[in-house]
């Protein structure tokens, strides 16, 4: 029976994130996927960096997001160190932008909001919009600056993580999915792997919107695939620095030229496929954002699943059962949200106590709810 200190459930960037810090911490970390590392949702994302909230639900996030982006200059710097390779940061801030008449209205309403949160952002006019992205619309009534958000290339970062948790030490297992977790009365020992019992003090699900098909991790990790479409479009004579956001899309550019544009939600089981209504919407909301995309060569479509829980927030931390932690529910935000996770996860496992209060997280918030329901 192998044996580790600690072994994750899912090899995506939040697990390898994890496995590389325990590692680093002197554990010895084994890492199991049940397909290709770093292919599912993490290889799917755009990028994004931004602890702004997308609706009024995601507001009990900002001070997690806040956080992990603090945490990321350090985390890069981590992981290029050690892997030798670039992952495509991009400091360059992001901006939102509003078509509609009451865009004076809305943008004083957006700025208030972010203030509150204590986060930045600056009042722009048109004019200074497209000063700064000259590709914009001339529709644009008006936008917001938040210059302290960035972006990244993810499928860059993921291959990098990887690298350096191998270097570190963390054996990787690809297509060894995680069939159960392994109980020994009131703790955790770890997981059964395609029919092999893997032991270890420490045992973190991190399998994305594949966690509840764990057995015994489902009632602590009750998500679901929420799909999102995406293309990739070159523009050779088009010229983009940050993050663009309306109603309808973001845009992303990339070190190598391409701009991402997308993406869609969906709830529509596992299904990856890429369908021709959500790329002409994609592509119908770039081209009003951007003008200039009309002539852009689509260089790749495809469709990810992200984790989404129940609340659509996070599910991060221990539960009642020695020895096993969450990391995952992330939804939109598994990228932005990986310094953290990883931070807190191995906090946790090293010292049992974590420097920043991850309470409104826990897994057990969906245990307690199911008892009242079965009552």
């Amino acid at each position: 029976m192998k044996t580790f200190d600690a072994i994750i459930a899912g090899g995506g960037l939040i697990g390898g994130a994890i496995a590389l810090e325990l590692a680093q911490a002197g554990l010895r970390v084994g890492l199991f996927e049940r397909s290709e590392p770093g292919h599912e949702a993490s290889w799917a994302s755009a990028g994004i960096l931004s602890p702004a909230p997308e609706n009024p639900g995601m507001i009990p996030l900002v001070p997690l997001a806040n956080a992990s982006m603090g945490l990321y200059p350090g985390f890069i710097a981590n992981v290029e160190e050690i892997s030798g390779q670039s992952v495509g940061f991009r400091p360059f801030g992001t901006m939102e932008v509003l078509f509609s008449r009451d865009a004076r209205r809305e943008l004083s309403t957006l700025i208030a909001l972010h203030h509150g949160l204590g986060l930045k952002a600056e009042p722009l006019r048109p004019e200074d919009a497209r000063g700064l992205e000259p590709a914009l619309s001339p529709d644009v009534q008006a936008a917001a600056l938040r210059p302290e958000e960035a972006s990244i290339d993810n499928r860059a970062l993921m291959q990098a993580v990887l690298h350096s948790a191998r270097k570190t030490g963390v054996e990787i297992f690809r297509e060894h999915a995680a069939d159960a977790i392994r109980r020994e009365g009131a703790r955790c020992a770890g997981l059964k792997v395609r029919g092999e019992n893997i032991s270890a003090k420490w045992t973190v699900i991190a399998a994305g919107c594949f966690s509840a098909h764990i057995e015994g991790a489902e009632a602590y990790a009750p998500v679901r695939p929420a799909k999102g479409q995406m293309v990739a479009l070159r523009a050779d004579d088009l010229k983009m620095k940050r993050v663009l956001w309306s109603d309808k899309i973001y845009l992303v550019p990339r070190n190598d030229g391409r701009i991402l544009a997308g993406a869609t939600v969906e709830y529509v089981g596992f299904d990856k496929q890429v369908t021709a209504g959500a790329v002409e919407k994609i592509l119908a909301a770039a081209i009003e954002l951007m003008p200039g995309l009309a002539n852009a060569r689509i260089e790749e479509t495809w469709a990810g699943l992200r984790p989404d829980s129940p609340d659509h927030l996070p599910i991060l931390g221990p539960t009642d059962l020695d020895g096993l932690l969450m990391a995952t529910g992330h939804f939109r935000s598994g990228v932005l949200l990986t310094p953290i996770t990883a931070r807190l996860t191995r906090e946790w496992v090293t010292q049992q106590r974590v420097s920043v209060d991850w309470e409104r997280w826990s897994p057990l918030r969906f245990v307690a709810a199911q008892r009242e329901t079965t009552a």
